[in-house]
């Protein structure tokens, strides 16, 4: 199979023309085209024999959706194996589709008077991007534990509208009580009962899951160990769902925001530097079929600034060196393209080796989830079950809650329309006590495994209790034994239930 293949000037036209006025990939473009050439003329296709226009490298064009055109383009020609140049070179099935598909794309996009919302609306009744079909309204009902006094199994139904105001759930206790196997069951469960079409990304503090083999095939993980094996996260922070000035500028400033949220060494003065980088960094790559920086030119652009105002190097200059030294996200160079979603992605995120910048890289990965969240439609209600989409999965939570993480606060406050959710695993109800924002209110549902030093209030707060119950429930947390947790009844006239939790291992070891 070849590297690249030229496509024809007329198609080269079309897809600058098309990434100037959407902003997209020129690559998700070319890909679009392809597809969209593929459903309406099939084998009809005709050869194209222009090659005066750009080329188009085989990584950037299949990118992570290749077994998905390879399965397309097999199903229509009925084939099922191809000669590599028979599939992507010059003279390709995928190049004349390309060269086709481009010819509908601009003659759909002059018919819709070149307004951009009209023309995805018209492709979307005709093209099916990625994935499956979004199932609505799946019922998601767990067995997670069996009670203690009579051996009844304890379930819950967590996308039951009906019954519960959100799904964030926390799940507390000092470590090797279980907490980890508990979680891993449950996500396990969500994956298979929603047919894989929940997805979940999760932050591996310890890196203690990406290990479990088991775990990664069975819920269908693709882990990224960060520093180690060369690997790094195909995400760019500085992906935005549009590239307007007004756009770049916000984000530019939640961006400094951010950083500085994470380290409290960086001053004013630092966080006015770091916007007007990104603002520099996007303009470097405007006209670029990438129109986004990385972490490569915002370090060169603020080492630039130091130089030319006399500055020595600070903390700033540290976080970006590390930033771009560790290669922990996409840098331009790169052969894969960067994820264009996350929301249909399931991850394991393994930072554990990273001696430095965990907490910032969740961030960053955060930040760019919520952006994609804030422009998804509603999720599908049907029956009074929600769909949810994605779960944000942060294990040791402990070292993330003290962070004024404002897009995790968001996304809490926010998510449920949307679909997305989010999984914390913390040590103890304490954690969740954070003067700047009421974490305990916003979660559903708490699971308290044996906890050390959990103070009353902490407990009358996640359990939604009077004083004097929670005061009881001190020394009940306290007494419980490995594997035993205590939780909210899933029967509100119950009160609170004392249970034995089902475990991954017991359950698909």
């Amino acid at each position: 199979m070849a590297d690249r293949l030229m496509t024809s000037m007329i198609a080269d036209e079309t897809l600058n023309l098309l990434r100037l006025e959407t902003k997209f990939d020129k690559a998700m473009l070319a890909r679009l085209a392809c597809c969209l050439s593929l459903t309406l003329d099939g084998r009809e296709v005709l050869p194209s024999l222009n090659f005066s226009g750009s080329e188009i490298r085989q990584s950037s064009f299949f990118g992570a959706d290749g077994p998905v055109i390879c399965a397309l383009i097999a199903h229509v020609y009925e084939q099922a194996e191809l000669p590599d140049e028979t599939l992507f070179s010059n003279r390709s099935i995928i190049k004349n589709h390309i060269d086709q598909g481009c010819a509908h794309l601009e003659s759909w996009f002059s018919e819709c008077g070149r307004d951009v919302g009209s023309w995805l609306k018209r492709l979307l009744e005709v093209v099916e991007f990625t994935g499956q079909p979004e199932s609505t309204g799946r019922g998601l009902e767990l067995r997670i534990g069996r009670t203690l006094l009579d051996n009844k199994p304890v379930t819950v139904e967590l996308n039951n509208t009906a019954q519960h105001a959100n799904s964030h759930l926390a799940i507390m206790g000092k470590p090797g009580v279980g907490k980890t196997q508990f979680l891993l069951k449950i996500l396990t469960d969500i994956r298979i009962q929603s047919n894989f079409q929940t997805h979940f990304i999760y932050f591996d503090y310890k890196g203690d899951v990406v290990s479990n083999a088991r775990f990664l095939d069975l819920a269908k993980v693709q882990p990224y160990r960060l520093l180690q094996g060369n690997q790094n996260l195909p995400i760019n922070p500085f992906v935005l769902p549009a590239y307007d000035e007004q756009t770049i500028n916000v984000s530019a400033r939640e961006k400094a925001e951010s950083f500085a949220s994470i380290n409290p060494k960086l001053g004013v003065v630092q966080k006015g530097v770091l916007t007007e980088a990104i603002r520099a960094g996007y303009a470097q790559r405007a006209e670029t079929a990438a129109a986004y920086p990385d972490f490569h030119d915002i370090c060169a652009i603020v080492k630039a600034m130091y130089e030319e105002q006399g500055r020595n190097d600070d903390s700033l200059i540290e976080i970006l060196r590390d930033l771009s030294d560790f290669n922990l996200f996409w840098k331009h160079g790169d052969t894969a393209t960067p994820l264009e979603r996350l929301t249909n992605r399931t991850l394991l995120v393994d930072v554990h080796a990273m001696p430095v910048l965990k907490e910032l890289a969740a961030y960053l990965v955060i930040e760019r989830l919520y952006k994609e969240m804030a422009v998804l439609p509603d999720s599908p209600v049907a029956d009074d079950r929600r769909t949810i989409r994605t779960i944000l999965v942060i294990d040791e939570a402990h070292n993330y809650l003290s962070q004024r993480n404002l897009f995790l606060q968001r996304i809490i406050r926010e998510g449920r329309s949307k679909g997305v959710v989010v999984f914390f695993a913390s040590q103890s109800p304490n954690d969740y006590q954070q003067k700047f924002f009421n974490f305990q209110e916003l979660l559903e549902f708490a699971y308290l495994f044996q906890c050390d030093g959990v103070s009353a209030n902490a407990l009358q707060d996640i359990l939604g209790c009077s004083s004097k119950t929670a005061k009881d429930l001190q020394v009940e947390v306290a007494r419980l034994e490995p594997g035993q947790v205590i939780s909210r009844s899933p029967d509100q006239m119950e009160g609170f239930v004392k249970f034995a939790a089902e475990v991954f291992y017991k359950n698909y070891g």
